[in-house]
């Protein structure tokens, strides 16, 4: 049984190099026995060694490992076996390499298992937080392959172009959303805040208010009285909407398919279902996976229910003898650009190639579509702000204009 590595620290040095000018730095290793022997290994003479204080205001202990983590180790690691470095070696250079802290643990996790003896694919496998299974089968083939520094450059460019993909798609949902929320909150701001302040103005001038002006100022009377009841019911809601997506497969199956059929986004997210199906057939496909599996981790990434229903469809039809073209125009959801470069690849032998060739496009057609749909979102976001706060405005100021007609 191999003895579990000891996590990493980071200690500070001070010594001298092989020219004996003084320099100093920062180390990763266990303990400070161990920093000392890596410095001498790097023909560094240490004088001082210390074990830096985990406590910082701005420490990254508690931050996250994201998707593009995982890219950023995959590609470096291909490019270390590439260069001819053994892969527990890789595994200490990338480790020692990377400032985020719970990325360099799970690094060095996986370095001591494989360092025990146990495949890269399952030292991935043990941590399905962060390799799915599409990931650790690919690991796999590449491994009995012997391949294996091709197939990580692959799954990393895979990692890349998905990553990039949804980053697009939050971008097209998040800016509008976001404008709206502040629009609401300086709507809040001033019912609660502002409109009492010109009521107790009204209240003097002893005429009946517009009705415009009397509608606003009851808006203000529920907003103090009911604002903190407001906020708890609209973080409540929130709170059981994500944990209705999490919790239940039918409401978050009814969601994903609400979402296609909005306008302008449905289209984009159309076309990024059909990016990311492509390039996680191309990748898996082209590593050696039978047609069939290949179109498991496909359905298993597509992101969306109508999609994913789609491709176990696409499936079933490929597993019975039927061809991919003809299984994909049964489903009805694929456009025809695709479904012919799909013919073409399976004539000519090169299915990888033009499914990667569709995922380029599609990811270029998503590209475009965020860009287009913010400039159309822009003048329908600053309406709906100056209805928000300018009706709010002309409000206040109608009783002061009819006050000075009266003059």
């Amino acid at each position: 049984m191999a003895v579990k590595q000891k996590k990493s620290a980071t200690f500070s040095w001070q010594g001298k190099d092989k020219s004996g000018n003084t320099s100093k730095g920062k180390i990763d290793a266990p303990d400070v026995a161990t920093a000392k022997a890596l410095l001498r290994k790097q023909g560094i003479l240490p004088k001082k060694v210390a074990k830096e204080s985990s406590f910082s205001l701005f420490s990254d202990k508690g931050k996250a490992i994201k998707p593009m983590d995982i890219a950023y180790f995959t590609r470096q690691i291909a490019t270390m076996m590439r260069a001819g470095v053994p892969l527990i070696q890789g595994m200490d250079i990338v480790a020692n390499g990377v400032e985020k802290t719970k990325v360099k643990e799970l690094i060095f996790d996986i370095r001591s298992a494989v360092n025990g003896g146990q495949d890269f694919a399952q030292s991935l496998a043990d941590h399905p937080k962060y390799f799915d299974d599409l990931y650790c089968s690919l690991v796999s083939a590449g491994e009995q392959s012997g391949a294996l520094e091709t197939m990580l450059d692959r799954i990393a460019t895979y990692k890349e172009k998905v990553e990039s993909l949804k980053k697009k798609i939050k971008k097209a949902m998040t800016y509008p959303a976001a404008v709206l929320i502040v629009g609401i909150i300086v709507s809040a701001i001033l019912l609660v805040k502002v409109v009492p302040q010109f009521e107790s103005i009204f209240s003097s001038f002893g005429a009946e208010l517009p009705a415009f002006t009397q509608f606003v100022v009851g808006l203000s009377e529920i907003a103090q009285d009911y604002w903190f009841i407001a906020l708890i019911a609209v973080m409540l809601t929130g709170f059981l909407f994500t944990k209705a997506i999490e919790k239940s497969q039918k409401f978050a199956d009814f969601i994903d398919r609400s979402v296609l059929k909005l306008p302008v986004l449905g289209q984009v997210l159309h076309k990024a279902a059909i990016a990311r199906f492509a390039r996680t057939l191309a990748t898996t496909f082209a590593a050696g996976v039978p047609l069939v599996n290949a179109l498991d981790s496909a359905s298993g990434a597509s992101g969306n229910v109508v999609y994913r229903n789609a491709i176990i469809q696409i499936r079933n039809g490929v597993s019975t003898g039927q061809s991919l073209q003809n299984a994909v125009i049964m489903t009805g959801i694929f456009p025809n650009m695709a479904v012919q470069m799909i013919a073409i690849g399976e004539e000519a032998g090169s299915l990888d190639m033009m499914l990667d060739k569709v995922a380029s496009f599609y990811e270029e057609e998503v590209d475009n579509a965020v860009d287009n749909l913010s400039s159309l979102m822009e003048p329908m976001i600053m309406s709906i702000l100056g209805v928000l706060v300018g009706g709010l405005v002309i409000a206040m100021y109608l009783p002061i204009f009819q006050l000075g007609n009266v003059v």
